[in-house]
């Protein structure tokens, strides 16, 4: 492969499937990690589906620079995996919390140490919620329920978005609407993770649950704004195609799949600190015992 006789677009191509590449190694190496330290299960398996949100991501977007001049339902559908799954990581990331403390909703199980705490909401929820409320079954009931309404309300939405833009009745105020939805929704699953951290802080502590939150977190926003931004530039004729070798009709997709491809790169090197497996090798207890002798 001679890389003087490409063009742009297939040397764009070229190293967006080399960050796929670099995403998926990373990413498996960790993945065995686990898997040969394979000793809470529970727990494992929630930081083995969060951790496959970046090469799912990677793989999703380097399939849309393929077909990059495919029509605007096949981009929607990409879309649409990236988000849907996006909402099963905020849930199992929230489950992940839970195990750490003991908790078990189902099963009615509240470590006593915990209860009573104070919760404080900030505005807007305090519009529907006290402003200080006390921690108990309910209230942690209720922040997963706010969890678990973005894993049901995404792929519901993004089915309907795939139909309505077939059947030629996307237009623009529709748009808007499952645009708001979906920020309402989306907001309310990573305000009930803020709050959980917040109340949980001291005891979560040592599983540096917000290292673990902001490579979600990151993942999640650079794609979203990210894509706003290079939506209003297109529309606004700053971005053009004639301005880069991409010349299709979606730009800003084209665009945003060739940063995300990098942008995964990153933020599984993150993984590998934020969701390390070393606390389930036996390391951590080792060093334990090392400074209780010293």
């Amino acid at each position: 492969m001679d890389i003087t006789t490409m063009d742009r677009g297939q040397i764009t191509l070229l190293g967006s499937g080399i960050c796929v590449m670099l995403t998926m190694y990373f990413t498996v190496q960790l993945l065995s990690q686990h898997l040969f330290y394979w000793k809470n299960p529970k727990e494992q398996k929630a930081i083995i589906i969060i951790i496959l949100m970046a090469p799912l991501y990677a793989v999703d977007s380097f399939v849309g620079l393929l077909d990059y001049e495919g029509s605007k339902a096949f981009f929607t559908f990409l879309d649409s995996i990236k988000e849907c799954y996006e909402a099963l990581v905020i849930a199992k990331f929230l489950g992940l919390m839970y195990s750490y403390l003991n908790i078990s909703i189902s099963k009615n199980i509240v470590p006593d140490e915990i209860k009573g705490r104070e919760i404080h909401h900030s505005f807007p929820m305090t519009l529907f919620q006290p402003h200080t409320v006390r921690l108990d079954h309910k209230t942690l009931k209720l922040l997963k329920s706010w969890t678990w309404q973005f894993v049901v309300i995404r792929p519901v939405c993004s089915i309907l978005m795939i139909i309505l833009q077939l059947l030629g009745m996307y237009t623009t105020w529709v748009s808007w609407v499952f645009s708001i939805i979906l920020n309402v929704s989306v907001s309310l699953a990573l305000y009930s993770l803020v709050v959980f951290y917040h109340v949980f802080a001291k005891e979560l502590a040592p599983h540096k649950p917000l290292a673990k939150f902001l490579c979600i977190k990151g993942i999640v926003f650079f794609c979203f704004w990210q894509g706003i931004v290079l939506e209003i530039l297109v529309a606004l004729g700053v971005i053009r195609a004639n301005h880069f070798w991409l010349d299709v009709e979606h730009l800003e997709d084209a665009i945003q799949n060739v940063l995300v491809c990098v942008e995964m790169v990153i933020f599984s090197v993150l993984q590998q600190y934020a969701y390390h497996a070393a606390p389930y090798s036996g390391e951590v207890e080792q060093k334990m015992k090392l400074k209780k002798r010293e």
